[in-house]
């Protein structure tokens, strides 16, 4: 009989231990910030009075304040403790996110959603940073990776039950974000802080003096490329979900709920995948190969999408570059956590998590003009594949170029004096 473990590897034991339950019952809540408004979008129209053309900002206003908050957020949790992030950053989201449905105001609900980006600031980086804080090795990387198992399928269940809970009153969906209150009340109770006291007590140690330790450590060569190719992996990502519907419906002769198929299949595949990050980390003494070999997936598979005229072909692709988005986001992240000291560790991840939501939102905007200017030359179809394919085999190089830059530099320098005393 097959079971769990031989499917995610010798550490999947994780899963039986209070603190990542917690954890993971914590990161239900982030991936609902963009996946449960993809559905409902349209039928926002009618009661904020927006415009198609405007509708979108419901979705910018939410990403916007995560490319500041989140090293802020980072910041704060290395001085103060994970913990009180975490509650701090689920009540946001959860008020934010529910008062949505008690307002027809357009400016009023984009306020909510600015406010709510900023809960989801404090949510994802610190949890990822308290996996690092609690797990070393391969052990790590098998959580990291089940954490975003868990993204993965909160974004392919909540999206369906929004979709259904819409065409009964365009209110409903958003009074899923009123799970985060029972989830904060479950954190508060049980949760307990993975740093040590002395750790976040910061009291000796001014703002200024930190940040510099901070700075030390991100300039080093290790570091910075670690940070640029956390981003990476977002910009093929955020590229397909951009044009997906247009290269099924518009290339393909496809319909939306097609589309909506691919997604989903993108999306299952990177969650699946992610399950194996602990075990690539335990089988390879270097995890340079795996992840070179992850970006040409990653690449190849959204190349495929995007240049094939068939949707059967598309499905292969997408699931090829599931596999790459997965494994490739699980190690980074278990990469970055353990680059730095406790003390510095939420500082770090929060970073490499605002270059992840930088890329996330120059990618579109970047694709938008690349194909506004290709379209007279080539024509509308074949620049959208065109920039598709450019834009991602772009981001594949420079994160190998990366883990290049990563392999032949020095390792990591103390430069936080708790960690050297």
């Amino acid at each position: 009989m097959v079971s769990f473990a031989s499917l995610v590897g010798e550490n999947a034991e994780v899963l039986e231990e209070r603190s990542f339950q917690l954890l993971l019952l914590a990161n239900v809540m982030p991936p609902l910030g963009s996946a449960l408004m993809s559905p409902v979008l349209d039928s926002l129209l009618d009661p904020f009075g927006a415009s198609a053309a405007n509708i979108g900002l419901m979705m910018s206003a939410f990403t916007a304040p995560a490319i500041v908050m989140i090293p802020i957020a980072g910041v704060i949790a290395d001085r103060y403790g994970r913990r009180p992030v975490i509650l701090v950053g689920l009540l946001l989201f959860g008020v934010a996110g529910t008062a949505i449905a008690l307002t027809t105001s357009f400016r009023v609900a984009l306020a909510l959603r600015f406010l709510q980006g900023i809960g989801f600031a404090a949510l994802t980086p610190i949890i990822i940073t308290s996996i690092g804080d609690l797990y070393t090795g391969p052990k790590e990387a098998t959580a990291q990776g089940l954490r975003f198992t868990g993204s993965g399928l909160a974004q392919t269940v909540f999206p369906l039950a929004a979709g259904v809970m819409v065409v009964m009153a365009w209110q409903y969906p958003f009074f899923l974000y009123a799970l985060a209150f029972p989830i904060a009340a479950v954190i508060y109770r049980y949760f307990e802080e993975p740093v040590a006291s002395e750790t976040t007590d910061t009291d000796d140690r001014p703002l200024s003096e930190q940040l510099e330790n901070l700075w030390a450590l991100v300039s080093q060569r290790r570091a910075a490329a670690m940070v640029v190719a956390r981003g990476t992996p977002n910009i093929v990502w955020i590229g397909f979900l951009t044009y997906n519907s247009i290269i099924v419906v518009e290339l393909m002769d496809g319909t939306p709920a097609q589309a909506g198929v691919l997604a989903a299949l993108g999306s299952l595949s990177y969650a699946i995948s992610a399950t194996q990050a602990g075990r690539i980390t335990a089988t390879f003494d270097s995890r340079l190969y795996p992840l070179v070999a992850m970006n040409v997936a990653l690449a190849g598979g959204i190349s495929v999408v995007f240049l094939t005229g068939s949707l059967w072909l598309a499905y292969l692709g997408i699931s090829m570059m599931g596999i790459g988005f997965g494994v490739l986001l699980s190690l980074y992240r278990s990469i970055i956590t353990n680059m730095a000291p406790p003390s510095l560790r939420g500082g770090l991840v929060s970073l490499g998590e605002g270059m992840g939501r930088v890329t996330s939102t120059a990618t579109p905007i970047a694709m938008g003009i690349g194909i506004a200017v290709s379209t007279p030359y080539v024509g509308f179809g074949a620049s959208v594949q065109l920039v598709g394919i450019v834009t991602s085999l772009l981001a594949a190089a420079v994160g190998i170029a990366c883990l290049l830059v990563l392999s032949a530099a020095p390792p990591i320098r103390a430069v936080d004096y708790r960690s050297t005393e």
